[in-house]
């Protein structure tokens, strides 16, 4: 299973005073069981890429494949490529509407044709794999804590088992606890459970953190494509388009500067701890 782009471009407002290419020739792959960062600045076309992976959008040109078939040709179902690929947005208010938790998670395989048994068993099985309790099930989704929305939110994907499941933002808003308890649910999940996952993210710590493949946008356009350490080694280059490398870069970069024998692409803070050790003969 996996997802394509094939010189993808999509226009806002085509042949208008206001005509905008948020994506200009756009080609790119994800497989099966990647855990991919997508980082850009505000209107690099990060946003507007994601909603192509589950046919929000449609491409203004260019074709998107989902495992080898283009989801835009005619008799494709649409619908059921959302239970193979869900897209969790930033806000999750956006996604909430039931009036309990449970009801809500419950939505999805509802919708797949499930019973009503069936559909709170895989509801209470995403809900446990996302820790959220069961005394807050039949509980208001909009009484609960911002890291809570976020979770029930993503459990409502979950409980569809897809195969894919992107995250725009999950973390916005959050204090750096319930930041690093969702992203640490993540990436157990990945782990767990093999499932593709797409995480955009203002967060330089985070994606150099969690992610294996970071892809960096820009007006439109792919940047970058590699693995972090490889895309944060042109932080220079990103500074120039907006975006920054984890703090851990600059630091190891500065001490290297200093005479200190250091590995420069040391992004987090235990690989910066063990570099500076080991330069210090300890």
């Amino acid at each position: 299973m996996s997802i394509q782009l094939e010189d993808v471009t999509y226009t806002y407002s085509p042949g208008t005073a206001y005509e905008m290419h948020a994506l200009d020739h756009v080609s790119l792959e994800i497989p099966q069981g990647q855990f991919v960062g997508i980082i850009g600045h505000t209107g690099s076309g990060k946003s507007t890429l994601i909603q192509h992976f589950n046919g929000l959008m449609q491409p203004t040109s260019g074709r998107v494949l989902y495992n080898g078939e283009d989801i835009w040709q005619e008799g494709y179902s649409l619908r059921n490529l959302r239970f193979h690929v869900g897209l969790v947005f930033q806000y999750p208010e956006h996604q909430l509407f039931e009036t309990t938790v449970i009801g809500d998670v419950c939505f999805g395989p509802k919708n797949q044709g499930l019973t009503p048994d069936e559909c709170r068993e895989r509801a209470k099985e995403a809900l446990t794999q996302v820790e959220i309790p069961e005394e807050l099930y039949e509980k208001s989704p909009f009484d609960l804590s911002g890291g809570q929305k976020r979770r029930v939110a993503i459990a409502g994907v979950l409980a569809m088992n897809p195969d894919v499941i992107v995250l725009d933002e999950p973390t916005a808003g959050l204090d750096p606890k319930g930041r690093d308890e969702i992203l640490d649910r993540v990436r157990y999940l990945h782990d767990t459970r093999g499932i593709t996952v797409i995480l955009v993210s203002h967060s330089m710590e985070d994606v150099a953190r969690y992610v294996e493949r970071l892809i960096v946008m820009s007006r439109g356009q792919k940047k970058y494509d590699g693995t972090p350490r490889e895309v944060f080694s042109h932080y220079k280059e990103l500074e120039k388009i907006g975006l920054a490398a984890p703090q851990m870069t600059y630091i190891m970069h500065a001490l290297a500067e200093r005479g200190l024998n250091v590995d420069v692409t040391a992004m987090t803070v235990e690989e910066a701890r063990d570099s500076i050790l080991k330069a210090l003969g300890r």
